[in-house]
């Protein structure tokens, strides 16, 4: 006998940015700052990055605005022009908004020879619902193209079939009313979709995890645990190699927990002596008007210090100051 249980749910996911809109903001003084800083000699990086990683996206738009006004030029190139490597890559990212940002990087993952499928598998596997839909919009905008044709033209197989199903948008919004039945009904879905036949049929977990809101997959995931003698990820790794297993864990974690994704993501790509810079990069720019504070926390959790020592070890140079200021503080 299943029963239906109401439960409250709170409107739109709070935020928990480190960077927020600066107190006593005058967007002509911070663009006349940044001008005098790119005309000096060998470029002052200290008072572009002490300016641009501490205003809101709002607040760049609008320095980049007076700097148009007065300088006559646009300030992204003129940034360009002053900045190299690494600091260049997220400077340049700060002056789009997430949305914009994360379009961007998805472009950037699907332009030329060879895709990087790694940067796909992060932003459409971990982005929910409300940001994929803005990311679609702003794609077309941008780049006046779709973003499931790109998708579609640059993958395959069933690696194809379930990025498809993410970037349709068609997930379920968080229902107050809990459905057992319903739950039961995917969790065992799931595991005579995988664990209790020979090979697997995909479309079947692809049509479930692109299309269940989070909370209900959350209790799905622990119901399946009745019905298989392996939990949801060891059940993908057994049933799925490739592309297809690192997407399918990527969104499991997520519903699970996003921002200790986040964290695993930025530990692994700060492993080795140096660090993974795009992914630091791209994982700092696009969280820190979002979830930082709460990566940070789970970052701190699991792996017993701070993502800021953890960036001062890997990381060095004006990057690094600049990556410290977006993260906002130790903890």
């Amino acid at each position: 006998m299943f029963v239906l249980e109401r439960i409250y749910i709170p409107d739109a996911s709070p935020k928990y940015p480190t960077v927020v809109p600066a107190r006593d903001f005058d967007p002509a003084r911070d663009a006349a700052r940044i001008d005098t800083a790119i005309k000096t000699k060998g470029v002052d990086e200290q008072t572009i990055i002490d300016i641009l990683t501490r205003r809101s996206c709002e607040q760049r738009r609008e320095i980049a605005f007076e700097y148009e006004r007065f300088a006559k030029k646009d300030l992204v190139s003129a940034l360009k022009g002053a900045l190299s490597g690494s600091l260049e890559a997220l400077i340049l990212g700060l002056m789009k908004s997430t949305a914009q940002y994360d379009a961007s990087e998805l472009k950037a993952s699907m332009k030329g020879l060879g895709t990087d499928e790694e940067t796909l598998i992060e932003i459409v596997c971990s982005r929910n619902n409300e940001e994929l839909a803005d990311i679609k919009r702003v794609y077309k905008e941008m780049f006046k193209k779709d973003l499931e044709k790109d998708v579609a033209g640059d993958t395959s197989g069933n690696f194809a079939k379930l990025l498809l199903a993410l970037v349709q948008t068609r997930r379920d919004e968080p229902s107050n009313v809990v459905d057992y039945e319903k739950i039961d009904e995917d969790a065992r879905a799931l595991y005579e979709a995988g664990v209790k036949r020979k090979g697997t049929d995909v479309v079947t977990w692809i049509e479930i995890m692109s299309q269940r809101s989070v909370p209900h997959l959350q209790k799905v995931f622990e119901r399946y645990k009745s019905y298989s003698p392996y939990d949801m990820k060891e059940s993908i790794r057994k049933e799925v190699k490739g592309d297809l297993e690192k997407s399918f864990l990527t969104l499991v974690e997520c519903f699970e927990n996003r921002q200790l994704y986040f964290a695993n993501r930025l530990n692994e790509a700060m492993k080795s002596k140096g660090a993974k810079e795009k992914v630091v990069t791209r994982i700092i720019v696009s969280r820190c008007e979002v979830d930082l504070i709460k990566i940070r926390t789970e970052f701190k959790k699991h792996f017993k210090r701070s993502l800021y020592q953890t960036i001062t070890e890997h990381t060095k140079g004006d990057y690094q100051k600049a990556l410290l200021s977006l993260c906002g503080g130790d903890d």
